[in-house]
């Protein structure tokens, strides 16, 4: 056995072994290492970093590596060219669909933007595929399914899906090009498209690898982050609090949710643990969602970037429009569940 799959099959066996007893290796850290009481709430709010950090960074290596793979046979190119020639409605539920099966962050708006502009491809398309790809993207589906279940995240999923399609639907119709800036309509790029349908599965494994290195290199912060503060509000925060703050009786619970999530800049990565927590505590799951959809999807750092190839009116129309799909999505799901 070469020593390469032995490397891989070690890696596979040390995952495997994380994952199962992650609860046991909470226990230990927390009441034998640091001999802390059963009952405190620094105690839970530890354990419950703890036990949230490995589950949620074990799964998210699994599925960054998996999906590294899947991506080693697409390109920002070869996407630019499957969403040619789709107009209207159709092409923004494929460019939607597209957008969950490979998978940019929001950072990879403004090459992504342009790659598409050249094409030719419809701005309502484009930002079909541009909202999909960082909202439903791998790292939040399985932290939603992980953290919530099926049911939430299968929702989660649609809902996402139904913004994507009906806000680049809605841009489309508006006829927006104006309203990009000059230099934008004005400027070529050249095809650097590499074509991989000759890469063998050890250059996609590698790839994979890759992926993991440079995503969670990306993210590790946030991730840390948005755990601690689950954490906090998971051991600390009352729930009587926020279930006044944010109740369903609230009209406004689901508006102030989307409105304070938006300057806070995080990743899904860092956003579904606070939701989670939030949950946990009595927020209603539409009201939590809207938060981490607004974190997301419209977040401020994002927006800054955003200006670069759009005027503003043209962000303040995109803002608009999502802002009100992630509430009437709120609301929904608070009225369903």
């Amino acid at each position: 056995m070469s020593y390469k799959i032995t490397k891989y099959l070690l890696l596979c066996l040390s995952w495997f072994l994380l994952f199962y007893y992650k609860e046991s290796i909470s226990d230990f850290i927390v009441y034998q290492l640091f001999s802390l009481p059963l009952e405190s709430d620094f105690s839970d709010t530890l354990w419950f970093f703890i036990h949230i950090f490995l589950k949620i960074s074990l799964l998210l290596v699994l599925i960054i590596f998996l999906a590294g793979i899947v991506r080693s046979y697409f390109s920002p190119e070869k996407t630019s060219k499957a969403l040619e020639g789709k107009t209207l409605l159709a092409g923004n539920i494929f460019a939607s669909l597209l957008g969950v099966v490979t998978p940019f962050c929001s950072c990879s708006a403004i090459p992504l933007f342009l790659g598409f502009v050249e094409a030719g491809i419809p701005i309502g398309v484009t930002f079909s595929f541009l909202i999909a790809a960082p909202m439903i993207n791998e790292v939040a589906v399985i932290m939603l399914f992980s953290l919530f279940g099926w049911k939430v995240g299968v929702i989660y999923m649609v809902a996402g899906l139904t913004i994507a399609i009906l806000s680049g639907w809605i841009i489309g119709k508006l006829k927006l090009e104006r309203w990009l800036q000059d230099w934008v309509l004005n400027a070529k790029f050249g095809n650097s498209e590499i074509d991989s349908q000759y890469m063998n599965m050890h250059s996609r494994i590698s790839i994979g690898v890759q992926a993991v290195k440079d995503i969670i290199s990306k993210i590790w912060v946030y991730l840390i982050l948005g755990i601690a503060i689950g954490a906090i509000v998971h051991g600390y925060v009352p729930e009587d609090y926020l279930a006044s703050l944010m109740s369903k009786s609230h009209w406004y619970s689901v508006p102030f949710s989307v409105l304070i999530g938006v300057p806070l800049y995080s990743c899904s990565a860092g956003a579904v643990p606070i939701a989670s927590a939030l949950i946990e505590k009595g927020v209603p799951v539409g009201t939590a969602l809207a938060f981490m959809m607004s974190v997301i999807a419209i977040s401020l750092p994002e927006l800054i970037i955003l200006k670069k190839v759009l005027k503003l009116p043209f962000i303040l129309t995109f803002v608009g429009i999502i802002a009100i799909g992630i509430m009437l999505v709120g609301y929904l799901l608070n009225f369903i569940l």
